[in-house]
């Protein structure tokens, strides 16, 4: 993949936001690359054990959602930092569920693992988020993603599949399922003194397409503590998307 190819632009297109852009200034730019959204219905009493009570969890028509995302970044840097080789651009793979506080949906992940230790290290200490440095391998061949992670540290999880994108890439429409599932520009999470904070962050519309999928191995819910249903996921791809993230607000 390129370095330095990240798209400006994303931070003049601002009109499908939810909410305003944040006033302060941004600090990192990522780019995802090969993104499957795979998404399970899961028991929702199961969900809100697993999350700290400073967030609520949110359902969709009375369903709660856990998501497995696997994708590949470049374009991971400090603002006003070019984009190096190897730490710039690594495999990450997140399980993640949908939460909010107050008017301000978001994501909270139960896990996400890197392919650099150094990325993973640096998250973990700095925001507290439950990274993990896995084996990972992403290789383009035949139209298709070809994706593998496996995680040696406890708990052990590992995924392996192959996918890939069909049809027109279209943004979700608000109020639909597609949109709440993905159209979310913020995380949640708590530091290492137990408080919540939110981080903020943003990027063009989801510019989705209709997925196919052959998962070969999974165990990466299991491994959060939680059951998937013995049903396909619902699946979504996306090629590419350029985002700018902001430091955390902590959460009174």
């Amino acid at each position: 993949m390129p370095l330095n190819d990240f798209n400006h632009d994303i931070l003049r297109d601002t009109a499908h936001r939810p909410w305003p852009m944040p006033s302060g200034a941004w600090v990192m730019t990522q780019t995802w690359n090969d993104l499957l959204f795979a998404h399970w219905p899961v028991d929702a009493r199961r969900l809100r054990e697993l999350i700290p009570g400073a967030f609520e969890l949110e359902l969709f028509d009375g369903q709660a959602w856990l998501g497995i995302v696997p994708f590949h970044m470049t374009n991971v840097a400090p603002r006003f930092v070019p984009a190096l080789p190897w730490l710039s651009a690594f495999p990450e793979l997140n399980v993640r569920t949908y939460v909010r506080v107050g008017d301000q949906p978001g994501v909270y992940f139960f896990s996400l693992d890197a392919g650099n230790p150094v990325a993973s290290g640096a998250a973990r200490t700095l925001l507290n988020l439950p990274y993990h440095t896995a084996a990972m391998a992403v290789t383009p061949r035949d139209g298709a993603i070809h994706y593998r992670s496996r995680r040696e540290s406890v708990p052990v999880a590992e995924f392996e599949g192959i996918y890939r994108g069909h049809g027109d890439p279209r943004p979700p429409q608000p109020g639909t399922l597609d949109y709440f599932l993905t159209e979310r520009y913020c995380l949640y999470a708590v530091n290492h003194r137990h408080v919540a904070y939110r981080l903020e962050i943003h990027h063009p519309p989801w510019a989705l397409e209709s997925a196919a999928a052959q998962i070969a191995s999974n165990t990466m819910a299991e491994a959060a503590g939680i059951e998937l249903p013995s049903i396909a996921p619902l699946l979504h791809f996306v090629k590419r998307q350029d985002m700018v993230c902001w430091t955390p607000e902590i959460l009174s």
